[in-house]
This record gives C-alpha cells, structure tokens and sequence, in this order.
C-alpha cells in the first residue's frame, strides 16, 4: 500500500476515534476545549447538532489556515473538520450508555489523544487550535501538546456556568489526557510531513 492511502486510512481512523471521543463526552455531560468544546456546548444550549456547530465554529480558522499553512493543509484540513461533522452526527444514531464522569472523561481523552494525533501526523489537523498549535510549533517550537491544554484548560474553565463546576473540573481531565498523547505521538520518522509557512526565505518548514 503506498504511503498515501497509508495516510489516507490513518486519518479515517483518527476521524471516527476523535469523534467517538466527543460522543463519549456529550453523552456524559462533559466537554472539551477548543472549537470541539465550544460546540459541544452550543449543543448543550440549542437545538442544533455538535457536527454543524462544529463545522460553523471552525470556518474562520479555515482561513486561517490558508494564510499561514498554505492551501494544501487547509483543503485537508477542511475536509476533515466536514467529514468529522458528518461522521459525529451519524453516531448520534448509535446508543451509548452513560457512565461514571471520571472513567467517561478518562476513555474520552484517550480516544481524542490517540484520533488527533493521527490526524496531525498524517498531515492534516481538525481545525481551530490544533491549526494554531501547529502553526506555533512550526515557527516558535512550542510544542503542540503545550499549547492544546493551555489554551483548552481556558476554554473548559470559562464554562463552568453551563456544565458546573464538577462536570467543567471532570473534563480536564480529558483535555490533560489527550493532550499529553498529542505531544508524546508526534512524528519522529523520515516520513515525517512538511507544511509549508510563509517566512522571509520561503522555504519550507519541516514538522519535526
């Protein structure tokens, strides 16, 4: 199998791992950072579905994106943000039983951790922060675990109002979890994806 739909298949993979992950969440009441978090709470609130608010939310990251990581991340980008909507719709159609918060929280973050990070290594991202962690990793070295749980720990803490202080505090949980995994699974190998950023010499930077 060649190395493209090796990628291809991976990020398949990752889609329906990450939007498991987020099923797992709302089912329990929790949520996560980021665009995810922020649509997984307009569905709390309104009547519309995590997939098209996530897919609402995201929009303005994708250009973004294609200001700074070029248009061939952003096209991958955006039909994984699409795809990911439709395939976390779907699932509203399986049954997935409600347990314990800590143990939810626990399986939600791995399964995130473990679908982003083949996401992001395949070469693509879901959009809003991971689009920002990447691109501050690729011109400041700031490791893209780092900047997800910063930046997701703001957004999780600033929504204790609509989810309670139990649920908001259970749901760090996750983000720790899966942010951890987005840092420890980065690519290390010669196939190791490169993403084009503007810069003075115009030469690409590498994903190291």
């Amino acid at each position: 199998m060649s190395i493209k739909y090796q990628k291809i298949i991976t990020i398949l993979i990752g889609l329906f791992l990450t939007a498991a992950g987020m099923k797992v969440l709302t089912v329990n009441s929790l949520t996560f950072g980021g665009t995810a978090g922020i649509a997984t709470l307009g569905s709390f609130v309104s009547d519309w579905s995590w997939g098209i608010l996530f897919l609402i939310v995201n929009l303005p990251f994708f250009i973004l994106s294609i200001r700074k990581l070029g248009w061939t991340f952003s096209l991958s980008t955006f039909l994984c943000i699409l795809l990911i909507s439709v395939v976390s719709d779907l699932m509203d159609y399986i049954h997935v039983p409600t347990i314990a918060p800590v143990l939810a929280s626990i399986i939600a973050g791995t399964l995130i951790g473990v679908g982003v990070s083949f996401v992001l290594n395949s070469g693509a991202s879901l959009g809003g922060i991971h689009i920002l962690a990447i691109y501050l990793e690729q011109k400041s070295d700031i490791n893209r675990g780092l900047s997800l749980f910063v930046t997701d720990f703001i957004i999780v803490s600033s929504v204790v109002v609509i989810v309670g202080f139990k649920n908001a505090l259970v749901s760090i949980i996750s983000i720790t979890i899966a942010s951890y995994i987005a840092g420890k699974l980065k690519m290390k190998t010669k196939h190791a994806i490169s993403v084009y950023i503007p810069n003075e010499s115009a030469e690409p930077v590498r994903n190291n």
